[in-house]
């Protein structure tokens, strides 16, 4: 059943937490959140889907918590992907019109994009999205939407993201387990771009990086088209397990030290300050100087913003990018980072929040670099309704006189067969009698 407001419902499917959210946008075009729900994740590695029946359990608990909170029955839910399979090709497609004189329509271009479908990958992956760069109309390049126009030859350039098969149908299997379908896989980068970046910054040309537990999402953006994505294999979670292993400390106790007293700056650290760490079962409590713990994680930075720093080079764009770098993600939050990654590239840095495109009376809860995937899955998802022009399909509970009237049907139905049942018995008993009766007679 559809719906007149403009729903939309997300999960994201993270190394580190697996959160699901409800929203709608309100009448100044902003996106407000109704429900929101997180739960740590236990079975994703690397943004991929390991462990099944964790992961289901755990979309079951947010799901489930979200639409109490926002009072909402969701049947269909926008969903993030990521992981080291994802990867990314430029290609170009052409169409030639029967005439002149017709205007390009919108049906041309969707022409183009699905013959780009059309293009053989290798065996396990499928394409996830066909993203148009430019078009070309009779020789006319850097045409940015040609609708309208007239011309007997349509050009495209395209950039498209490429999967795994495996992974998409593991992430739709927990999905579709907990009662749930998916409406659309959405390449994590993507959806966090819309939450964070503005339309300026991708004019002037900028690069997103989106730090999560397992993974490091880039994608860059020049003259407002996405120019490059790409999906690093690692995040905060291999930081953690550098201070665990460095310090000789429990998982738990490392990721505390992280995130309440960790830098990406060792020379900045305070070297006269220390952290007790508590000895296991009952051993001598360690010390931690500040400044060694600040050299574990920057040492491991850096390995992550070499390979950031790759990529954008890999993208062609790295001396374009005049708005520089956004980083956002859980993994942003680290103190001094942004004065590591401007050092290491020489570009400007600011970290990227979700609020921007977010209604002002928004939770300062959700306004946090950790959800910006989950609330760009929201938008991406009321962007796909307004292009299909479609309403997200709801449970609807009936109404209460709805309810009585179904109760008293029921009732109804109850009782007459009680009546049938009550008037078969007294028949039975009368014939018995009457047989009984004749045998009587006859003795």
């Amino acid at each position: 059943m559809a719906t007149k407001e403009k729903i939309v419902a997300a999960v994201d499917i993270g190394t580190t937490k697996i959160v699901s959210l409800v929203g709608r946008l309100n009448e100044q075009g902003k996106l407000e959140v109704l429900g929101i729900s997180q739960t740590p994740s236990k079975g994703v590695k690397r943004g991929v889907v390991l462990n099944i029946e964790e992961t289901v359990n755990a979309i079951q608990t947010t799901s489930s918590e979200a639409s109490e909170q926002s009072e909402i029955k969701f049947n269909e839910v926008f969903v993030g992907i990521a992981g080291q399979h994802i990867k990314s090709v430029k290609n170009r497609g052409y169409i030639n019109r029967d005439s002149y004189d017709v205007e390009i329509t919108r049906d041309d271009l969707q022409n183009l994009i699905d013959d780009m479908h059309k293009i053989p990958v290798d065996v396990g992956e499928e394409i996830l999205h066909v993203l148009p760069q430019s078009y070309i109309v009779d020789n006319e390049t850097g045409v940015k939407n040609p609708v309208g126009m007239f011309g007997k030859r349509l050009e495209a350039n395209f950039h498209i993201v490429i999967g795994q098969i495996s992974s998409a149908r593991n992430i739709e299997k927990c999905i579709n387990r907990v009662g749930l379908d998916v409406k659309q896989l959405v390449l994590e980068p993507l959806a966090s771009s819309a939450s964070v970046l503005t339309n300026d910054e991708k004019e002037a040309g900028v690069a997103l990086v989106d730090i999560g537990g397992g993974t490091t999402d880039v994608a860059v953006y020049y003259d407002d088209v996405i120019r490059h994505t790409a999906v690093i294999p690692f995040g905060g979670n291999v930081i953690t397990r550098d201070i665990k292993e460095g310090c000789a400390i429990l998982q738990r106790q490392a990721e505390s030290l992280k995130i309440q007293f960790g830098s990406a700056l060792g020379d900045l650290a305070q070297d006269d300050k220390v952290v007790t760490i508590p000895g296991i079962s009952g051993r001598e409590p360690k010390e931690i100087s500040f400044r060694s713990l600040a050299y574990i994680i920057q040492s491991r930075m850096e390995e992550i913003i070499d390979a950031v720093s790759y990529e954008i080079e890999n993208s062609g764009y790295m001396d374009k990018l005049s708005a520089g770098i956004v980083l956002t993600g859980g993994g942003s939050m680290l103190k001094h980072l942004n004065q590591l990654v401007k050092f290491k590239t020489g570009m400007d840095v600011r970290i990227g929040f979700p609020g921007e495109m977010m209604a002002a009376d928004s939770s300062d809860e959700i306004n946090q670099p950790m959800f910006s995937t989950s609330v760009g899955l929201l938008l991406k998802g009321l962007e796909y309704y307004n292009e299909k022009q479609e309403e997200m399909k709801m449970k609807q509970p009936m109404e209460s006189e709805e309810q009585e009237q179904a109760e008293e049907v029921v009732e109804e139905k109850r009782v007459r067969r009680g009546m049938k049942k009550g008037k078969i018995l007294e028949n039975l008993k009368n014939t018995l009698s009457d047989i009984f009766d004749e045998t009587d007679v006859k003795m």
